[in-house]
């Protein structure tokens, strides 16, 4: 047996894996923030019709997540698993970003027959990719402690993505495009899909495969899916994955919207969104330490509670009310950017329980049927901000719409996303997994793994 597999991973391979998320938040963060509003204000695609592209497209996330984690479990090669994947599908991921961003001359019909066409092909190759990748991380190492650290680092550099995306892409659209907004989203795409292929191609040349299943165990899907399926906490935080989930793509998706539409100064919205993702930053670097002495379900709990209500404050604020909107931002953009580090770190620990009661691990299927949640969640998060603006007659181009639709911007970017982590917390309370029975379970699994 390899004897690090329940080690310490080097400093190097913990940032080369992150960059892994930078790379697929280059992705991530250019549809939950942009896409939207790209849809509705460059490409001339009615918001409901909008919101539904997005509900569709991830809808059939439910499907492919799931067997394309049963695929990866199954891949042999001599990179291993999940590894192989990362490198496969770079290069196609930079150009159908770049495609989905393109805004070809089309009539209205044509334009959401292009737009369904390549957001399905791009949630389709990001699954391919990044579904791997997730598991990636429940084999670098057995160790639930290290895992949390390995989540850490992962969500700073998924925020770093956050960063060049959020805090670039309105400004490189205005420069590159030159005024032309179909066209500078169309160049600012060629120069993320350049980075996110480079990114990637780090993160496989610097991570290793160490924990694999048992010896003893025959692949059988059936049994995979009823161990999934049977999994108390493997279920509970895929619930949690899709509430929080939709949570953070209402705020990011209504962003724009609200800077643009209710405080009239849509560059602070780049600002606004670096500030944010510092603080995502921060939170995941310290969500290791906060998770060892309070237990990741408790962290969890706490910082739903958290960013829930610190994002309903600031439906109280009025358009002159900067100070105040940036610091109840920041604060629940501190307890949101926990969220996700606990989330694939449970995931794992969804993984080790399978094992512990099972002695049989599928860790891309666990992976794969957990960051579905998180896709899906994104997609009802769009359409949710779709309808709600269709419901108050938002059309980019006609200014009297626009007025009317500025209460329920508003709502998009305070109470309606907080309602969601307030079911979260009820969900969360059920829980089984406490520090103790992770330790009792790593434990077990290290004295089995000693004797392969």
């Amino acid at each position: 047996m390899n004897l690090k597999v329940s080690g310490k991973l080097k400093l190097g391979e913990k940032i080369g894996y992150a960059l892994g998320d930078t790379a697929a938040n280059i992705t991530w963060r250019s549809l939950t923030t942009f896409l939207m509003v790209f849809y509705t204000d460059v490409f001339g695609i009615p918001a409901a019709a909008a919101g539904v592209i997005l509900l569709v497209a991830r809808s059939t996330d439910g499907i492919t997540d799931v067997i394309m984690g049963m695929i990866a479990d199954r891949t042999k090669s001599k990179y291993g698993k999940f590894r192989p994947w990362i490198l496969w599908t770079a290069i196609p991921l930079g150009i159908i970003m770049v495609l989905t961003f393109t805004t070809p001359n089309l009539s209205v019909k044509g334009k959401i027959i292009y737009a369904y066409a390549t957001y399905i092909l791009l949630t389709l190759i990001y699954t391919l990719n990044n579904v791997p990748y997730s598991a990636l991380m429940g084999v670098m190492t057995g160790d639930h402690e290290e895992r949390t650290s390995i989540s850490s680092f992962r969500f700073a550099g998924a925020f770093l993505g956050g960063i060049i995306t959020q805090g670039f892409l309105i400004y490189l659209v205005e420069f590159l495009g030159g005024g032309n907004e179909n066209r500078g989203y169309q160049y600012s795409m060629y120069l993320f899909a350049g980075l996110l292929v480079l990114f990637l191609f780090i993160t496989f040349y610097s991570t290793k495969e160490r924990v694999q299943p048992p010896k003893s165990q025959n692949t059988n899907i059936l049994k995979d899916l009823r161990d999934l399926l049977t999994n108390k906490p493997w279920i509970i935080i895929l619930v949690i994955g899709l509430l929080f989930q939709i949570f953070n793509a209402i705020k990011q998706g209504v962003t724009v919207y609200y800077f643009e539409r209710f405080l009239g100064n849509k560059p602070l919205a780049a600002v606004y969104m670096v500030v944010l993702l510092l603080a995502s930053m921060a939170a995941a670097l310290l969500t290791t330490p906060m998770a060892k002495m309070v237990g990741k379900k408790n962290l969890f709990i706490y910082a739903l509670l958290f960013s829930g209500l610190t994002t309903g404050m600031i439906h109280f604020a009025t358009f002159d009310d900067i100070g105040f909107i940036f610091t109840m931002g920041t604060l629940a953009e501190f307890g949101a950017g926990i969220m996700p580090v606990l989330f694939f770190a449970m995931l794992g620990d969804a993984a080790d329980f399978s094992e512990f009661k099972n002695n049989r691990r599928a860790t891309g299927l666990f992976y794969s049927a957990g960051t579905l949640s998180l896709k899906f969640g994104g997609g009802v998060g769009g359409a949710i901000i779709g309808f709600v603006l269709a419901h108050y007659g938002y059309n980019a181009e006609v200014q009297l719409t626009i007025d009317s639709a500025i209460p329920g911007i508003k709502i998009l970017m305070s109470w309606i996303p907080a309602i969601f982590t307030g079911i979260g917390v009820l969900i969360m309370l059920f829980y089984p997994l406490s520090k103790s029975k992770m330790e009792e379970i790593g434990t077990e699994l290290k004295h089995r793994r000693r004797k392969e």
